[in-house]
């Protein structure tokens, strides 16, 4: 199926609620599709282009003067396993929790901790999706999708897609020529359990054993507790990337506050709670008309109703230098803020 539109609306796009409108859409649910597109539409490539499933890493400032591509291909099957391991396909506009939620019922482990998270398959690699100590990093075995230089359904492997922490190549080299259509995931039959975050632990086991099944209950519980639901209040998650700084840098800011949660990061660095630099910055449900920081997570934007795009930046833009000013640390946004022309620029 495809669906071809002009002056498109991107408010059911979007989770922050944004009354934004794109020049074109196209919808395709088979690679096929898009490869067709490609070829019989050979000025497609001098519009600006943005790849999009549920909309929930992104912040229209303004509306989109160029083609929004959405890869809705479904589809969730098993490719091959062995004793160990089950290697499932799963199409790029799969809900993600839907996939989370086949895998425990299956008794599939690895990403269990990752419940609840919204968006679809095709963003996952792209942001390198991760929550509470499990990331897609440590289960994806290759990314398919359409090349749109070359126009060819291609395959890259996990070590080519360049991961790290919220970033991929997918976000940098092949931002917007790559179409991603499906990601193929190794998944385990005996899991060993991620339970070292926070209170996960002292969660599941108020539910009875450590399972599957219990840690996606408990997960789904500190979300839930945590975050605002985006169809009743505009969000996007987590606004700003937990802070990557030098070990040396964080024991200083630890002596001068002591409060402050630091934790070791697989990349060599130590990752710092950028929500709880926020909210001692003082902007914990702070808002500005209908723009504002949710009253039970710092890390949290929120539209409460009729906020622009722009209200949300320039808000996010305030917390950025107020944090600079009281800890010295440069927050990025984990968000991509969409103008008119494209991508805004990166600040970090």
């Amino acid at each position: 199926m495809i669906r071809f539109s002009e002056d498109y609306s991107l408010k059911p796009n979007n989770t922050f609620n944004i009354d934004a409108r794109a020049k074109f859409a196209f919808e395709f649910t088979d690679p096929e599709d898009l490869q067709e597109f490609i070829a019989s539409n050979k000025s497609w490539n001098e519009e600006k282009i943005l790849v999009a499933g549920q909309g929930s890493n992104l912040l229209f400032i303004g509306d989109f003067d160029g083609l929004v591509i959405f890869p809705n291909i479904p589809g969730i099957r098993i490719v091959k396993e062995d004793r160990q391991n089950v290697w499932i396909e799963a199409g790029a506009g799969e809900y993600w929790d839907d996939f989370v939620q086949f895998a425990v019922e299956n008794d599939f482990g690895g990403i269990e901790n990752m419940s609840f998270i919204p968006g679809k398959i095709g963003a996952s690699p792209v942001q390198n999706i991760g929550a509470y100590g499990q990331e897609v990093a440590n289960v994806i075995e290759k990314v398919i999708g359409i090349d749109t230089v070359k126009n060819r359904l291609t395959e890259i492997d996990k070590l080519d897609c360049e991961f790290g922490y919220r970033t991929s190549i997918f976000k940098t080299m092949l931002k917007n020529r790559f179409i991603i259509t499906s990601a193929v995931f190794k998944l385990e039959k005996f899991p060993e359990f991620v339970l070292g975050y926070g209170d996960v632990e002292k969660q599941v086991k108020t539910r009875g054993e450590i399972s599957l099944e219990n840690i996606r209950s408990a997960i789904i519980e500190f979300r839930q507790s945590k975050l605002p639901d985006f169809k009743v209040l505009g969000n996007a998650g987590s606004f700003f990337k937990n802070p990557q700084i030098e070990s040396e840098k964080a024991r200083l800011l630890k002596v001068k506050f002591p409060e402050l949660p630091v934790y070791s990061s697989e990349y060599g660095t130590t990752k710092l709670a950028a929500g709880w630099l926020i909210e001692n910055a003082g902007w914990k449900g702070f808002r500005e008309g209908d723009a504002g920081v949710h009253e039970k997570q710092a890390l949290v934007l929120v539209n409460y109703g009729n906020a622009s795009g722009r209200d949300i930046f320039k808000l996010s833009e305030k917390i950025k230098e107020s944090v600079f000013r009281q800890f010295g640390i440069e927050l990025e946004r984990e968000v991509n803020c969409i103008t008119p022309s494209g991508p805004a620029p990166r600040e970090e």
